[in-house]
């Protein structure tokens, strides 16, 4: 088996969860991972996922934000 395909331990997910719970250590670390050519592969697939979810929140609240100060403008 390819060393970027061998499967990853227990303990080696709750060191990657400990890392990402990290703030902003956390966000560099999955863009290492995710865009890394020495990575496992079940690692930077699960970072890009990551990312894509840290994405789609981020625009969400963008969203809310822009929702309500229109509606708080609005009300002035």
């Amino acid at each position: 088996m390819e060393q970027g395909n061998k499967v990853m331990k227990t303990g080696d997910w709750v060191l990657t969860l400990l890392i990402t719970a990290i703030p902003l250590v956390g966000l560099i670390m999955l863009f290492v991972w995710a865009f890394g050519s020495s990575t496992n592969v079940c690692k930077a697939n699960w970072a890009k996922a990551m990312l894509i979810w840290i994405a789609i929140i981020i625009v969400f609240y963008l969203l809310i934000a822009i929702i309500f100060g229109a509606a708080v403008l609005s009300s002035l």
